[in-house]
């Protein structure tokens, strides 16, 4: 066994009696963050931000050659790097675009209240409540949901992810907020490396987010009514694999299938601590913040629908999870939440018409999404606590 962070000890010893080599490799990159562009990162850090800001954007963007060549050799050797792996192949990412389109409104909720809120129940939590991104005053939820919409619009829309798309640049400028908060944490009092290893961990990243944001997400969605071919699951494998090199996602930990995807997720979740107050804070605050997503004005509606993504969400991921977070005591029995679920969404289809549906769940999520009016923002956190950061 390896000398595990202390939080993890317990569960890990659990989750080598299922999968050894799974639980060894979950545990390993548990100490691991970027190997790539941390180093990078750390030689930037004495930079003046707004001239950190200039060089990122001007080597993400590809459109300022004067600029980037005033950069220090380690940010240009980095974009000079940016390859794409023979195994992405572009075209077999469509059944994927596809799906996420035609189930754009069920994606969103499946996200926000389902395969996000079970990842918020492992250490992933930690960062967003150290930083107050999240859990602290202010819109930090919500725009943190809408960032997430955003990235995965991005990701799905075609051609996102070639080297000039928006799906590939809004995924790097991500890698570089991690770099930058990992960084930020790492010198903070506030983050135990005894306990609880790297922040925004290698771990966390490949074994706990991909997985959260692809097959999860589509499982929840199907749960929830949706249809996914086989075809379709295979090619969102695919095209989050790739968001995952993006991200820097070290290939020992990078998913190459559906079932080693699975394994990954399943073994990271025995390796990780059960939820503490922490992540209790952090999934919660999604309740609080998708009323203002929704545009929901009055204490009365906003207190209706927050019931109602409280009962949804508990039939999505159970009652015991559920529990742990604390949510109200609403409906337990799983199936005819989302019978009347699926039923109402008929309904509306029925009344309304399915063309004027797929419009009006197009804008809806363009309504759910972050779209700054100056373009992708390329500007650095420079504090490890939200409330102290320059905007950004």
């Amino acid at each position: 066994m390896l000398n595990a962070p202390s939080v993890y000890v317990e569960g890990y010893a659990r989750a080598r009696a299922v999968d050894p080599d799974a639980a060894d490799n979950y545990i390993r990159h548990t100490t691991i963050g970027d190997p790539v562009l941390d180093p990078v990162m750390e030689e930037l850090s004495e930079l003046p931000p707004s001239d950190m800001h200039r060089f990122i954007r001007a080597g993400v963007e590809q459109n300022d050659d004067a600029v980037l060549r005033q950069a220090p050799q380690v940010l240009r050797d980095f974009f000079d790097t940016m390859e794409v792996p023979e195994w992405v192949d572009f075209e077999a990412f469509k059944p994927g675009q596809r799906a996420f389109f035609r189930n754009m409104s069920n994606m969103l909720i499946a996200y926000s209240i389902g395969s996000a809120v079970e990842g918020f129940s492992t250490l992933v939590s930690k960062p967003f409540s150290i930083s107050g991104r999240v859990t602290g005053l202010g819109p930090g939820a919500e725009r943190r949901l809408r960032q997430n919409n955003r990235h995965m619009v991005e990701t799905y829309y075609p051609g996102g992810l070639l080297r000039d798309g928006d799906g590939w640049k809004v995924s790097m400028r991500i890698r570089f907020v991690h770099a930058r908060m990992r960084k930020f944490m790492a010198e903070s009092d506030a983050w135990d490396h005894a306990s609880w290893g790297t922040p925004l961990s290698a771990a966390h990243l490949g074994g706990i987010a991909l997985y959260t944001f692809s097959i999860r997400q589509f499982e929840h969605a199907a749960s929830m009514g949706s249809v996914i071919s086989r075809e379709e699951r295979e090619s969102i494998v695919k095209i989050w694999r790739y968001v995952g090199h993006i991200l820097g996602v070290p290939e020992a930990i990078l998913f190459t299938s559906e079932a080693e995807a699975r394994q990954i997720y399943e073994i990271g979740h025995l390796c990780e601590p059960p939820p503490d107050e922490d992540a209790i804070g952090v999934a919660n605050a999604v309740f609080k913040a998708i009323p203002a997503m929704a545009k929901v004005q009055s204490d009365t509606e906003r207190k209706s629908f927050q019931m109602y993504a409280y009962r949804l969400s508990r039939a999505l991921i159970g009652n015991e999870l559920a529990d742990r977070y604390g949510y109200p005591n609403t409906l337990r029995i799983r199936f005819l939440v989302l019978l009347y679920f699926r039923t109402k969404a008929r309904i509306t289809r029925l009344l309304t018409g399915n063309r004027l549906i797929q419009m009006q769940d197009f804008t809806q999520i363009f309504d759910a999404t972050q779209y700054d009016k100056d373009g992708i923002s390329y500007r650095m956190p420079d504090h490890v606590r939200a409330e102290k950061q320059s905007p950004w």
